[in-house]
Formats: C-alpha cells, sequence, structure tokens
C-alpha cells in the first residue's frame, strides 16, 4: 500500500499548528475504498475546526471533500472498480492527504463532463446550496432573498442559483471590493455589512421591504440585524459562524419581530443517508451542468502551501471557491 503525505493538528491555534506527516495505509478493510486524491476541497469550517470553534477530537486530519480515483477495494464493494473517479463527503475529517481510505458509503461516482478540480472546488459548498436552497428554504421565482457572505465559497453559488431560479438576491460582503463581486455572482445589490448603517442601505434600496429569508454564515455580526431585516413569517437562516457563533436569543424576540422561523441546519444531516446523498449529488451535479452557477473560476493552491491558504483566507484574501492539489 502506498504512503499517504497528510495534514494533522495535534492542538487548536494558527495555521502554524498544521504539520505534515507521512501514514503506512493498511489494506481497506469491508466496506471500504481506498483513493489516490487527485483534487482536495476547502472549505471555512477547516479553518473553525482548526482553531478549536468546532472541536474535533486531537490528534487530527483536517478536510471534509475530496475527488479521487480507486486504488484498492475491500471485500463486499461491487458500486466502484479500481480507476474509478469518485467524491466523497462527510466520511469525517482527513481529506488534507495524498491518499485515504474511506467507507464506500460515503463515495458518490463523479460524471464524465466535470473536472476532478471543479468538482472538488464546488462539491461541499454545492451540497450546501442545494439543502439551504431546495429543502430549508426552498427559494421560488418572485422570492426576496438576503445573502451573507454573497462573494464566499457558498454565498457565490447561492447568488447565482437563487437568482437563477427567479429570487432577487441582496448581498452583504466584508469590503467595499467585494460588492461588485456580490453582484457578479447575481446579487442585484450588495453592501459591505463592517460599514456603519448598512442595514438602511437595504432598506431604503428595498424601498422598505424586508427580505423572505435570510442566508446568515456570518453569525455573531450579522444575526441581530438579519432578524431585524425579515419579513413577518420570514425564516432566517445560520448556517456558519466567520464572525463567531451567532449570539443566544429569548424565543420571545421572534414573536416580537414578526412570527419568524429560525432554523440551523447543517450539511452533514441532509446527507448522512447514503442514498439520499447521492440523490443530493445527481442534483448538484445537474445544476453544475445547467449552469446554475460558474464553475471555473476558484483558487488553486497546492496541498504544501495549505499553510498561505488558511492565512489567506483568514485575512478575507481569497473571494470564491478554493482547491487543493495534493
Amino acid at each position: 500500500m502506498p504512503k499517504a503525505h497528510v495534514v494533522q493538528i495535534k492542538h487548536y491555534g494558527p495555521p502554524e499548528v498544521m504539520h505534515f506527516a507521512d501514514l503506512e495505509l493498511a489494506p481497506p478493510g469491508r466496506g471500504e475504498v481506498t483513493l489516490r486524491q487527485t483534487a482536495i476541497g476547502f472549505n471555512f469550517i477547516d479553518i473553525s475546526q482548526r482553531k478549536g470553534l468546532a472541536p474535533l477530537l486531537l490528534p487530527t486530519g483536517l478536510g471534509h471533500e475530496a475527488v479521487g480515483v480507486v486504488e484498492d477495494l475491500g471485500s463486499s464493494v461491487e458500486e466502484f472498480k479500481i480507476g474509478d473517479r469518485v467524491a466523497y463527503m462527510g466520511a469525517g475529517p482527513g481529506a488534507y492527504a495524498t491518499f485515504r481510505t474511506v467507507n464506500a458509503e460515503k463515495l458518490v461516482a463523479v460524471p464524465d463532463g466535470l473536472s476532478d478540480e471543479v468538482i472538488a472546488a464546488h462539491f461541499f459548498k454545492g451540497l450546501t446550496a442545494q439543502y439551504l436552497i431546495q429543502k430549508t428554504f426552498p427559494v421560488r421565482n418572485g422570492h426576496l432573498v438576503l445573502l451573507h457572505a454573497a462573494a464566499g465559497g457558498v454565498g457565490s453559488i447561492l447568488a447565482s442559483w437563487a437568482s437563477k431560479l427567479g429570487a432577487t438576491v441582496i448581498g452583504t460582503v466584508g469590503s467595499d471590493e467585494k460588492c461588485s463581486l456580490a453582484k457578479a455572482n447575481g446579487c442585484a445589490f450588495a453592501v459591505n455589512y463592517s460599514r456603519k448603517g448598512w442595514e438602511d442601505e437595504i432598506l431604503a434600496w428595498t424601498g422598505g421591504t424586508k427580505v423572505d429569508a435570510v442566508f446568515d454564515s456570518v453569525g455573531k455580526d450579522t444575526f441581530l440585524s438579519s432578524l431585524d431585516l425579515t419579513t413577518a413569517f420570514g425564516t432566517v437562516i445560520v448556517f456558519g459562524m466567520a464572525s463567531g457563533p451567532a449570539p443566544a436569543i429569548d424565543p420571545e424576540l421572534l414573536n416580537r419581530k414578526g412570527c419568524l422561523f429560525l432554523t440551523r441546519p447543517s450539511i452533514f444531516p441532509h446527507n448522512a443517508a447514503t442514498a439520499q446523498f447521492r440523490e443530493n449529488a445527481a442534483d448538484l451535479f445537474k445544476a453544475m451542468s445547467d449552469g446554475m452557477f460558474d464553475t471555473n473560476t476558484y483558487s488553486r493552491f497546492d496541498l504544501t502551501q495549505v499553510h498561505d491558504l488558511h492565512r489567506a483566507v483568514e485575512a478575507r484574501e481569497v473571494s470564491g471557491p478554493a482547491v487543493i492539489v495534493p
């Protein structure tokens, strides 16, 4: 079996806590598949877990998704063969690696029309967008929605996909420079949420109309404003914490704000069952093939540059998806 070059952490902290190790892989066991990984997806949760904001059992690897080629099969694996191109998400942290062994139930075959890097750059983020706008709040023609971090990895996909479904998307971003990116992604209007009074700018643009739903991956810095900007009986979806966890609130506040619906969903329960995961992935691959969002724009880093990638994302120097190449 090949040696795997992997990224590990033994304690939480800055990017420097990530270190490289070479591990001997055991042959795949029953129901397992060993992959030669060709492209690895990066997600903000990787930073949260590295810093201990979303704790893991230490020591641990990082990363939740990758695309690769089947190198070896354990017993009872019948749906894949050696040489197949596959992707996974939700196999547990450890995707920052050259080779990896995962349970076959976590794998999905990938279509020929999409490259490994394109899939890795968008798989986790695309599946996030898929459950948010198809299940958590099914976006339809005529909806007015607010999307925080509209120039980010998930945000860029959500903005485009939701707008092509007929919604009017208002985006917030962390700098004035990113407003143009949000508009290019499909936002009808974009505002810098780090500037005081951004909420008033949105209401001025809408003529005082509040939104049907808010997709909030920022958390602490935007959550209370998200409640204020949502129409009566509207939905606030908190699915991330880029600025820190959203503050705790008294449920009575939802009543006072207009009988709002508040939810905190996650990608993993939506894709826990193998059949559901593969159905969701097929829906995503179709959206990608149909051009529901741009799949050609992403940042590319070698695995040896993983420290630089984490630093750049934390400094908000990276817009849109990023892919790590082993």
